[in-house]
């Protein structure tokens, strides 16, 4: 099958924070959102600040490879 060619995508968003402390020992995982994005109008990658659990605060999620 070929790829599609549609504007929107779903990306996945891990916590910075989470992944930087190499999970710290308060933290039991790391926080993940699924989103979607247009890719004509957002080129890079998308960092946006959501509620991590594990941190137990709003941080900067960014966007990861899936």
């Amino acid at each position: 099958m070929a790829k599609s060619k549609d504007a929107r995508i779903r990306v996945l968003l891990e916590c910075t924070s989470c992944v930087r402390d190499s999970v710290n020992k308060e933290s039991t995982g790391i926080s993940r959102y699924i989103t979607e994005k247009n890719r004509h109008n957002t080129p890079g990658r998308l960092e946006l600040r959501k509620f991590c659990p594990y941190c137990y605060k709003h941080t900067i999620h960014g966007e990861i490879k899936k």
